[in-house]
């Protein structure tokens, strides 16, 4: 499993497990409050290959059903042609604004991450076209690759599909993959309005123009060529709130009508062998993250077995002291640096394990501390001194890759800010929230994450 996991997903995550299973074994010789009594070979292998906090976890599990099946739904959307058909839908809607080809590749990057969840794979999917653009039209080059890594990270957030970390953390906490969704939509959407917010504010700036029309897609030829492959969004939309289907069966209905839909162009129709390609693909993308997965168990595992977990929960609040605030710093703190170099699923699922029980502590809501971890795992991929989304973008815009990490931070800022926000008020994530509530609260929030924008470029009309 380490070995494996050092050839898919690099070498952080496997010395990271062996760190822990090294802690595992020798911990009784650790100081302070990381001493625990310590524990044989024997004891910890049969731990970590019976126990459902083991490599068999719930983690696994989830790979094996949930996350095969939409890895599957994604490869199928690709191989119809989707990535054409979200760029030039975004190019119809906002390449003619001012700052046109970074908005484009930040709604191209988002709809693309939403499904795939793989924000490494996402910037290198969408910046090979967009950052160019970006830079024709005037942008530096750090600012250009922070722009696809935000928009690339923050498709994991948004639903339906959440880059299928959701889909751990629904089975995590037990409750219905639908209402979780629901959660998730206001933080999404307003994390994006304040990347957009300030690629506004910059164009506005730098005096920019938007792209020529006659050099844009439009609307009525993009829906005519592509606007079907929208069907099969609609169609999982409904499969998983109104239809009453379990998440398997809904994906599965998904794959086969996105086959049927994709037949009535010639340009999205697939042959047979196309068919087989994308399974092909998905079984291999399935590899890597059930892999990951499997690795991290070993973590899970060992802070299981050890209390490793519980002491660093008690650890935080500790430090934290009576403060709310100091506990909430101390925990992003844990899930950024718990998340360096990581995989967005594992990510998740160790910072969850760590940090989360922390907040629960305190009296949050399991949901509410999970989101929280959730969004800092995620942002892990965009701060330095280890981001791997802003540094893959740093490769293709030629950018300082530590700059564009900086330039990714400042541009996510509204997203740093976000989780704090739906601790100190439940009512964003619409935890028993009327209507009226929830309209409101989301209002405000937009109002504010536009003023910081407006704080960060230093510009509104002047």
């Amino acid at each position: 499993v380490l070995e494996c996991s050092r050839r898919l997903s690099g070498p952080a995550l496997s010395i990271l497990s062996v760190i822990f299973l090294v802690y595992a074994l020798f911990g009784r010789y650790m100081p302070g409050i990381f001493m625990h009594r310590g524990y044989n070979w024997h004891r910890v292998v049969t731990y970590l290959t019976t126990d459902i906090y083991g490599i068999y976890g719930t983690s696994v599990k989830v790979a094996a059903t949930y996350i095969v099946l939409f890895i599957i739904f994604g490869e199928v959307m690709n191989k119809c042609g989707m990535g054409q058909f979200f760029n030039d839908f975004a190019n119809a809607i906002a390449g003619g604004t001012k700052g046109g080809p970074a908005k484009v590749a930040v709604v191209a990057s988002g709809l693309l991450g939403m499904i795939n969840g793989a924000a490494v794979a996402v910037v290198v999917t969408t910046g090979s076209f967009t950052i160019p653009l970006m830079k024709k039209s005037g942008y530096e080059d750090e600012f250009a690759g922070a722009v696809v890594a935000t928009g690339s990270v923050g498709g994991q957030l948004m639903p339906p599909v959440m880059g299928a970390a959701a889909f751990i953390m629904a089975d995590t906490l037990g409750m219905k993959y639908n209402e979780l969704l629901l959660s998730a939509i206001i933080p999404a959407v307003i994390y994006y309005m304040g990347i957009l917010f300030q690629i506004q504010m910059r164009a506005e700036k730098m005096g920019m123009q938007g792209t020529p029309k006659d050099q844009l897609p439009k609307m009525s030829q993009v829906m005519k060529e592509y606007g079907h492959l929208a069907l099969p969004i609609i169609f999982l939309v409904y499969m998983l709130f109104f239809s009453g289907k379990t998440v398997i069966m809904a994906a599965f209905y998904t794959i086969v009508f996105t086959i049927i839909v994709a037949q009535c162009r010639k340009n999205t129709r697939m042959t047979f062998q196309d068919i087989l390609d994308a399974m092909v693909a998905s079984a291999k993308s399935t590899v890597s993250v059930a892999i990951a997965c499997a690795c991290v168990g070993i973590i899970v595992g060992s802070c299981s077995i050890t209390g490793f977990a519980l002491n660093m929960a008690n650890t935080i609040i500790s430090i934290g002291g009576k403060s709310l605030m100091f506990t909430l710093v101390f925990t992003m703190i844990t899930c950024m640096i718990l998340g360096m170099g990581l995989p967005s699923i594992p990510s998740y699922i160790i910072t969850s394990t760590i940090a989360a029980p922390a907040l629960v502590q305190l009296g949050i809501p399991a949901l509410v501390a999970h989101m929280f971890c959730f969004y800092f795992a995620m942002f892990a991929n965009l701060t330095p001194p280890v981001a791997l989304a802003a540094f893959a973008a740093a490769g293709i815009a030629g950018g300082s890759p530590m700059k564009t990490g900086w330039a990714s931070v400042k541009l996510a800022l509204a997203g740093f800010i976000l989780p704090y926000m739906f601790v100190y008020n439940t009512d964003l994530l619409l935890l028993d929230t009327p209507l009226a509530k929830a309209i409101q609260v989301a209002v405000t929030a937009a109002v504010g994450v536009f003023l910081i924008s407006t704080a960060v470029e230093g510009f509104r009309f002047t």
